[in-house]
């Protein structure tokens, strides 16, 4: 029930998801409003976001990462404008929620669950060394790799399972690809482990956390707009089959 978690007057942010896949912090729009009435399990009524004393006609049918915060902290999912009207002098709007609310930290890069082939190795201090010197012909291309599969992504790093326990904290050199558009683009990478253990229902397998160390503004953004335009995909195949079904 989505008033367990939060209720009327609580404050909320609306982003377009345009705005997301840009991921530029410094001038993407943010919509202010409070929480108005809570109507079902996946639907809410806000008041009609103001800047300064113009009211902002959000375009119905169109997609927002929506943002609450409640006294219990802040809580995060996706929603679509479904209607804009007027109820005894207040202009409001109705939301649909198209994922489920989760806990949110305002900075936490958000992590996309796949199932991606990558290849990686330990990578030596002095490799390390050059790479942060901005060497990076340095960088040894021929030593062998190990196959590993990546089951979650972010724009701060990865979750991925091998047969290949990698000590904690040390660094490796990672390499996979993702298509966009159609078109596939190599990335490698420097990432540090920051925990791997066996996975109790695979002896011989073994679950890494990996922050990555190396890598440039551009790429991060390449990633989180690649992230979200994936679950985008999801989300509207899901919408597309209850539609058939209903």
């Amino acid at each position: 029930m989505l008033s367990k978690f939060i209720k009327p007057g609580d404050r909320v942010e609306l982003q377009t998801m345009d705005q997301i896949n840009e991921y530029k912090e410094d001038d993407k729009k943010i919509y202010y409003s409070k929480i108005n009435e809570i109507i079902s399990d996946n639907q809410v009524e806000i008041n009609m976001p103001l800047e300064k004393t113009r009211l902002l006609l959000l375009s119905v049918g169109e997609e927002y990462n929506f943002v609450i915060f409640t006294d219990t902290g802040l809580f995060q999912c996706f929603t679509i404008v479904e209607e804009r009207y007027k109820t005894n002098n207040l202009f409001l709007l109705r939301l649909k929620l198209t994922s489920n609310l989760r806990k949110y930290q305002r900075r936490e890069y958000y992590r996309f669950g796949c199932a991606m082939e990558m290849q990686s190795r330990i990578i030596s201090e002095a490799e390390l060394r050059s790479i942060n010197a901005d060497d990076q012909d340095k960088l040894k291309k021929d030593l062998p790799l190990k196959s590993s599969v990546i089951v979650d992504i972010s724009g701060g790093g990865i979750r991925f399972v091998s047969e290949e326990a990698y000590p904690a904290e040390s660094k490796i050199y990672i390499n996979y690809d993702l298509i966009m558009k159609g078109e596939r683009k190599n990335y490698e990478l420097i990432g540090k482990i920051l925990s791997a253990s066996e996975m109790d229902n695979r002896p011989g397998t073994y679950e890494h956390r990996v922050k990555y160390i190396n890598i440039d503004s551009d790429t991060r953004e390449e990633i989180i707009k690649y992230i979200f335009e994936e679950e985008r995909k999801i989300r509207q195949k899901e919408r597309s089959i209850k539609e058939e079904q209903s």
